[in-house]
Formats: C-alpha cells, sequence, structure tokens
C-alpha cells in the first residue's frame, strides 16, 4: 500500500511523541526510585555500610538503615594515627648498616651490609631527669607505703658517676635530683630500668587517652592511701595495658562517656577502637643506627651521599655559615684533657652531659644521637650479629612469651597472674627463646685459652653461651646488650652510628642513657600530630 510523504511524517510525528512521552515517565519514575532507593539507604549519622553485607555498622541508636538492630560492630573510617607526644616520624627504608670508618684497634662486630628497616617512631630527645623522676614519683606515690623496694629499684643509680680520682661532688649529689638538671639526659640506669620505664610509659599514656576520652574515670590516688594492701592496689588500681585488654575480672571505674555494647551494657575499649597506642620500647640496634644517620633520599630515589656522622659532611665542626660556625656539632672529648674547650671560646661548652635538646637535630629531627650519652638499645650483643640477622628489621633477642594464670573460672576464663608492679606476668619459653641463636658450641676455639683463664673456666662450668669470634666471650650471654652513639667520654670515633658496644643489661654506667621507639601505626602519610594529652584538675 502507498502512503503519501505526508501521512509517513505523520506517523513519525505520533510515534516519536509516544517514544518521548515513555522516556519522560520512565525517567520521572527512575529519579524518584532512585531519590526513595538513597532515602531509604542513607546510613545514621557516625556510621557507615559495610561493602561485604550491606549491614550498617554501629551507630549511636545501635539501630541499621532499614530498622534492623545492629550488632554494634563499628569502623573508623579515614582513621589517622596520631604521632606520640614527644616523638618523630622515622621513615623506614633501605640504608647500608656497619662500619663507615677504619681503626686498627677496635672490634669489627657490625660488618657492612644492606639492610631494610619499616618507618617508627622515636623520642626526639633523650629521656630526661625531669622525665625519670616524674616516673619514680608516681612509683612512690603507688608503692611507697607498701613496697618500697620498688621504688628503690626504679631510682638511677647515681654512684656511677664517682671516680675516685675526680672531684664530682656536686655532679654526683645534684645531677639527677636538682632542678637545674631538669633537661639533662638521665643516667645511671641500666637496660632493665629503661624497659621497665616504657612499659610504665606505655601504660600511663593509654590510661590517659582513655581519661580523655571519658572511657574511663580519673585514677584516685587516695585509694592507695586508704587500701594500703600491695596485692589489692597492683590488681585494682594499677593501670597496665595488657592487664585491661586480657583480665576480664579487672574493670577500672568507667567515666562520663563509657562504651556501650550492642546491648547497651558498658565494655571495655580495645584496640579497634582507635585509642590507645603499641607499646613504648627501647630501638632496635637497625632502627637506631637507621635514625641517626638521618639520610632521606632526594627525588629520584638516590641518596644525596653517605655520612659518618648525623650531620652532612666528615668534620666534627659546623661549616655552616653563621653564629654557629666552627662550633662543634656534638658533646665529646677532642683529646686528653680537653672535654670542652677554652674559656672565653668553648667548644661544646660541656664538660659532662649537656641538655637533651643542644646542638643540631639530624635531617629527622632527632637530637644527639652521637655523642653527650650512649644510649641502649634492644638488641642481644653479639659480634658476628651482622652476618646472622635478616635483611628486613634485622633484630637479635627475640623470644616467646607465654602469661601466666592463677587459675581458670567456671566458663573456662584463665585469671592471669599479676606481677608486683601491677602487669599481667609472663615465662620465656625456652624452646622459643632465639637471643642466642646461631651461637654453636661453647667448645669452639676463643682468643684465649679457656681452660687456663679463670673467667672461660668459670663459663663453662655454667654452660655459658659463648661467641666465638669475640676475645671477651666468656663475658657475653643472652643477658647482654647493645648499647650505641658515644658520649661526652668518648672520643670522635665512637660517634659514628656504626660503632656498638656492650654492658649486661643489669649494669648501669654514668655516660649511658636511652631514649624510646615504638611501631608506627599505619601509612607515613596518614601521621599527625598528637593533641595535647593534659587532664583538669578537678
Amino acid at each position: 500500500m502507498y502512503h503519501s510523504p505526508c501521512t509517513k511524517s505523520m506517523n513519525v510525528v505520533k510515534l516519536a511523541g509516544f517514544v518521548l512521552a515513555i522516556l519522560l515517565t520512565t525517567s520521572c519514575a527512575s529519579r524518584t526510585g532512585s531519590a526513595e532507593v538513597k532515602a531509604r539507604s542513607k546510613p545514621p549519622r557516625n556510621s557507615t555500610v559495610s561493602t561485604a553485607t550491606g549491614w550498617t555498622y554501629e551507630n549511636e541508636n545501635f539501630t541499621g538503615a532499614n530498622g534492623y538492630a545492629s550488632s554494634g560492630f563499628a569502623a573508623h573510617e579515614n582513621y589517622r594515627p596520631e604521632i606520640p607526644a614527644g616523638m618523630v616520624v622515622v621513615e623506614g627504608g633501605t640504608f647500608m648498616m656497619g662500619e663507615k670508618t677504619d681503626m686498627m684497634t677496635a672490634q669489627r662486630n657490625n660488618l657492612t651490609r644492606r639492610v631494610s628497616v619499616g618507618s617508627f617512631y622515636m623520642d626526639q630527645y633523650e629521656v630526661s631527669n625531669l622525665n625519670w623522676r616524674e616516673y619514680v614519683h608516681w612509683m612512690e606515690v603507688v608503692f611507697g607505703a607498701t613496697a618500697p623496694r620498688l621504688v628503690d629499684k626504679a631510682r638511677p643509680n647515681v654512684d656511677k658517676s664517682s671516680d675516685p680520682m675526680t672531684y664530682n661532688e656536686p655532679y654526683l649529689d645534684r645531677y639527677y635530683s636538682h632542678p637545674a638538671f631538669n633537661n639533662y639526659p638521665v643516667v645511671g640506669v641500666t637496660w632493665e630500668q629503661a624497659m621497665d620505664y616504657c612499659q610504665w610509659r606505655t601504660d600511663r599514656m593509654n590510661e590517659l587517652v582513655l581519661v580523655r576520652a571519658g572511657v574511663l574515670a580519673e585514677p584516685d590516688f587516695s585509694y592507695v592511701q586508704k587500701e594500703n594492701n600491695l596485692d589489692s592496689i597492683t590488681k585494682n588500681f594499677v593501670f597496665n595495658t595488657d592487664k585491661y585488654l586480657l583480665q576480664r575480672s579487672y574493670n577500672p571505674k568507667p567515666g562520663s562517656k563509657p562504651l556501650k555494647n550492642a546491648f547497651g551494657a558498658t565494655r571495655k575499649a580495645d584496640m579497634g577502637d582507635g585509642l590507645m597506642y603499641p607499646n613504648f620500647r627501647l630501638p632496635t640496634e637497625a632502627e637506631w643506627e637507621f635514625a641517626a644517620y638521618g639520610l632521606k633520599a632526594e627525588k629520584n630515589g638516590l641518596l644525596p651521599e653517605g655520612r659518618i656522622y648525623p650531620w652532612t659532611g666528615d668534620q666534627l665542626r659546623n661549616s655552616e655559615k653563621g653564629k654557629q660556625q666552627g662550633q662543634m656539632q656534638a658533646n665529646y672529648v677532642r683529646g686528653r684533657g680537653d672535654m670542652m674547650g677554652t674559656a672565653g671560646d668553648l667548644n661544646d661548652k660541656y664538660t659532662t652531659t649537656a641538655p637533651v635538646n643542644e646542638y643540631k637535630p639530624n635531617d629527622f629531627g632527632l637530637y644527639n644521637m652521637a655523642g653527650n650519652v650512649n644510649e641502649w638499645v634492644m638488641d642481644v650483643y653479639r659480634s658476628s650479629s651482622s652476618q646472622d640477622v635478616a635483611e628486613y628489621n634485622p633484630f637479635r633477642g627475640n623470644v616467646d612469651r607465654s602469661y601466666l594464670a592463677d587459675f581458670k573460672d567456671e566458663n573456662g576464663n584463665y585469671n592471669l597472674k599479676i606481677d608486683s608492679l601491677g602487669r599481667v606476668a609472663y615465662v620465656v619459653l625456652p624452646s622459643e627463646d632465639l637471643r642466642g641463636f646461631k651461637d654453636g658450641s661453647n667448645q669452639l676455639v676463643t682468643d684465649f685459652k679457656l681452660y687456663t683463664d679463670p673467667e672461660g673456666e668459670r663459663a663453662l662450668r655454667n654452660n655459658a653461651q659463648l661467641d666465638p669470634t669475640d676475645v671477651l666471650a666468656p663475658k657475653i650471654t643472652n643477658k647482654t646488650r647493645v648499647y650505641k652513639g658515644g658520649s661526652w667520654k668518648d672520643r670522635s670515633y665512637w660517634l659514628n652510628p656504626a660503632t656498638r658496644r656492650y654492658l649486661d643489661q643489669d649494669k648501669s654506667a654514668n655516660d649511658i642513657g636511652f631514649r624510646c621507639a615504638m611501631n608506627m601505626l599505619g601509612s607515613v602519610n596518614d601521621q599527625k600530630v598528637k593533641k595535647k594529652t593534659t587532664v583538669k584538675k578537678k
């Protein structure tokens, strides 16, 4: 059948109009439906929707997007870890660890090798006398009446400042206690004391963040005076992070904004809440050495230079133009009898220790990574560690710990044993003690005759694990720890971060201090400066 062009045009117009009407109707319905879906599925405030299940995470009413009850599971989106107070970010990377200078008379106990370390936090300054007195004061308040021996154990050994052929009574009597030395590094502390301080600092900071968040009430120190019972104080009053997380029977008084579970009952905080920090600790030797150099790569990923000291160049004097030009960049001994320079134009200005913020920081913002005081690190000492440890985060000293329990309740929950400092007690499993890994046989030949040397004979009788490459092998045990950095009483050789020495972990010296480290949370790019951590007095 023949249709005129006019008829065809009219049919096309009608068809187009019909299609357009359908499209408009569909579009409107689509927009309306989309709006309704969005309205129905919009998550409540302070909550998110699971990308795995579609259920709504925890919100203040514990109600899901569609009116269903929530389980109370929480997710913290866009979480940014706060840099702990007093610390700086040390971005990890690869570097040449080990010997940078040659000295014929020095032990070759840190052979050069390339390793990598992860990112971490580190104290900007050495732990000061003021920091330590705060720790001892807390110990006195809590344990002074019931366990004064614990307070005495926490004090630094000021006798280590004594020298039989030196007039140093002012230094001996006042260095630790007088406010004039508040900002000077604490010395005379053992490796064990430093580790106790790290744990105390962990617990006090985590307690503080929970108090500031309203999860816990402020501690009432009158409790220790009223109770006057050591066992009760350690189990009920002293906040310990592990005890708080693991001990069901330990329930500190809640604050004004306690956390709630899905049933509306008060619950404890956990690490998933993003409030508490990991443990403070001593840095590993590799971390300390990496941080001391302060090397940062250029945009092409290449290092501008190697370093002998924590500053640019191989000179001990400041070469930059300005008021500090020509001044010493660290506190050390330049030669026999020269501890500080000449009156009127002193070089490093200090005969003994200097304030922790003296001199110029390295490129990571760390002060006194060379000179002033040597610093404890976490590693067990072996001269051959450079040949044994891993390429990533090398460390000698790994042990596996098992918590101790008093009993198991009717529900099968262990009641953990609490030690005299209010911490969860643990024991090192002998089968997983890797401090002496690859030590070999104690019958191996050393640099002197074991059977004729009194120390050697004693070591063999005690089945000591020996380091066959070290001339002092019988003195090396699993309790021998590394210290680094050089001090106010050392020559320039020891200012090189690669140099290393050792001392038993229960010994101290007037030239050894320390600073703390902490595992980094999240990415380097996500870190933010911590807010002030003060608590207002009532």
